[in-house]
């Protein structure tokens, strides 16, 4: 029998009711760059930005930037292609990561690609 968690009985729902997945359909601000850890591990970091669906409170049109890492080498492949300006669409998971660069030590929230496709390619 499984057990619950404290906070997911306070919060009178079951685990089964919680999840983490995201899903964005956006315009890549830049090209995807295939980057290299310091542990030798690749990965592709690319920005999706998505527009919301209300204004700002001054009226402009508002949008979000999300960061995303892709880790899987199919999905490196598949990615790592594309360019500032594709229209695309981006599944996975929020992940925050912590990271040391100099002296400091430093956390990012973004998302763990964990699947993705071109819907449209941008005009050269």
């Amino acid at each position: 029998m499984a057990r619950r968690s404290t906070s997911a009985k306070d919060a009178g729902a079951e685990p089964d009711d919680f999840g983490n997945e995201v899903l964005l359909r956006g315009r890549v601000r830049s090209d995807a760059e295939l980057r290299e850890l310091p542990s030798g591990t690749a990965l592709v970091t690319l920005r999706v930005v998505v527009p919301r669906s209300q204004p700002d409170p001054s009226g402009r049109k508002a949008s979000d930037w999300v960061d995303c890492a892709v880790w899987s080498a199919r999905l490196r492949a598949r990615l790592g292609g594309w360019r500032a300006g594709d229209l695309v669409e981006v599944r996975g998971s929020l992940r925050r990561r912590f990271y040391r660069a100099g002296g400091d030590t430093g956390t990012r929230l973004e998302v763990e690609v964990s699947g993705g496709r071109m819907l449209r390619r941008a005009s050269s």
